[in-house]
């Protein structure tokens, strides 16, 4: 990727998840002040944030947070919903920080194989892409849409059903999006099963090979896998007497493809562990930011928040308190600020070079 400059850029950021929770805010603001939480990311190193909502998120008066001390945020009584996105949006564009928006659920119940359900039809998912490109078009902070965190199960990629190929239906959204919004970049993640070769939720992208995606603006589309270790599912690969020499293989077939044989851009959209150690998850981690690295591919790293689940979080427990043994590992390939560290700076578009 390059900027409106020519400028090479890696996206190195971090999630902060949830606004697609039930609790429709960035977590930890329990714990402490978001200002605070942005410095600290940025002290870190990441230069991008991924943002995950969920559309329920965007409906007023229903999306109401909770778990804000507004007595450590009083600047956030009474915003909700999309304002209170803003709010984030702002304070990330101001120090220089680039955000992505990603669709991670409709609901906030829980995760979904397709990027409809029958509360949140397609032409629900198009119409919020559509306001939200709109509303942030103009805003330099904001770089673009992950169309819809991983689709799996019954997705499928280049069989033309209009039902379940995500492929058709991301470039029915990311068409939709830059017919209002042309400068932001649309990350498409894989699927889980192609041809019967099964892998992570949103991980494989083999089927963009034979069928990949076509956009209204062809050199704004940047895939986007998720890829995990051994704490997530017992995979394979991770008991093979060849571990960790046989990775590389593996990450080749299912998208490290794309970057190597230069189809497309591509930033692993997901990866994160807690091990940073010389146990197979440790190992595994180390290897894959190391490989990341070599290629020069981008990333986002799952997750700032701690509350993470299998992967733990950059944060310790106490939302404060950085893990610097993982850190360290993760600032081994980091890039810098998009535009300097002011939002004055932040380029306004990135795209493809020129072949």
């Amino acid at each position: 990727m390059v900027d409106a400059n020519g400028r090479e850029v890696r996206f190195t950021g971090v999630a902060w998840f949830g606004f697609e929770t039930k609790a429709f805010a960035p977590h930890g603001l329990w714990a402490r002040n978001w200002q605070d939480m942005l410095d600290q990311i940025k002290a870190a190193g990441f230069n991008t944030i991924r943002i995950p909502f969920s559309n329920q998120m965007l409906d007023d008066p229903s999306a109401v947070p909770d778990g804000i001390d507004y007595t450590k945020n009083p600047d956030l009584r009474g915003l909700k919903g999309l304002a209170l996105m803003d709010r984030i949006v702002a304070g990330a564009g101001q120090r220089g920080l680039g955000i992505i928006l990603d669709q991670h659920r409709p609901n906030a119940d829980g995760q979904s194989d397709l990027w409809y359900t029958d509360q949140v039809p397609e032409s629900r998912w198009l119409g919020d892409w559509t306001m939200l490109a709109r509303h942030y078009r103009g805003n330099a902070a904001v770089i673009g849409a992950d169309l819809h965190n991983e689709p799996h199960g019954r997705a499928t990629w280049g069989d033309n059903n209009p039902q379940t190929d995500w492929r058709m239906a991301a470039e029915r959204g990311g068409d939709a999006i830059l017919s209002v919004n042309p400068t932001w970049l649309i990350f498409v993640e894989g699927i889980e099963t192609y041809h019967g070769d099964a892998y992570w939720w949103g991980g494989n992208l083999e089927g963009a090979s034979q069928f990949p995606v076509r956009l209204s603006v062809p050199n704004r589309l940047v895939y986007s896998p998720h890829d995990y270790g051994p704490s997530v599912f017992g995979q394979s690969w991770f008991t093979a007497p060849t571990f960790p020499n046989n990775l590389a293989a593996v990450w080749q077939k299912h998208w490290a493809y794309l970057v190597q044989q230069h189809v497309a851009p591509l930033v692993l959209g997901e990866f994160g562990a807690r091990s940073v150690g010389q146990d197979v998850e440790g190992t595994w981690q180390r290897t894959l930011i190391a490989y990341l690295k070599a290629n020069g591919i981008s990333y986002w790293y799952w997750a700032w928040n701690p509350n993470s689940g299998d992967t733990g979080g950059v944060l310790q427990d106490d939302w404060k308190t950085v893990n610097e043994a993982k850190l360290r590992v993760i600032q081994a390939y980091e890039w810098p600020l998009l535009g300097g560290g002011s939002s004055s700076k932040l380029p306004d578009v990135f795209h493809w070079p020129a072949k």
